[in-house]
């Protein structure tokens, strides 16, 4: 009975987090913010939400495939992230106007337009 409430709660607080950041993709200014949205709440939504499985559970074999997809999650969704917002600054996806920009002005991007090869 107690695991059953206990793994409800999880799962349940899991689905708001993944509700706040699925609000967030919508309602938030810039490509960069919802990306950032996307990443953060969503894996710590998919991480309550299966450990409220494995307390339903309550099995160590389910603990153990929780743990790696977890691990391979929390390894893949930043990488996957950076990657997709480094390419949108490449591609010069405009930022929101309030952003502010002095931290990026270390980083020089090419003026020639992506794809294209300079040697021809």
């Amino acid at each position: 009975m107690i695991n059953e409430i206990v793994s409800g709660l999880l799962m349940l607080i899991g689905a708001l987090f993944m509700l706040i950041s699925s609000i967030g993709m919508i309602r938030l200014p810039d490509f960069y913010t919802r990306n950032s949205a996307s990443t953060k709440a969503v894996v710590l939504g998919v991480l309550l939400i299966l450990i409220g499985v494995g307390v339903y559970y309550n099995d160590i074999m389910i603990f153990i495939e929780i743990f790696a997809i977890l691990f391979f999650i929390f390894l893949i969704s930043p990488l996957a992230a950076h990657i997709v917002s480094r390419a949108a600054v490449i591609n010069r996806v405009a930022f929101w106007n309030k952003t502010e920009l002095e931290d990026l002005e270390q980083y020089e991007i090419d003026d020639e337009a992506p794809g294209e090869d300079p040697q021809l």
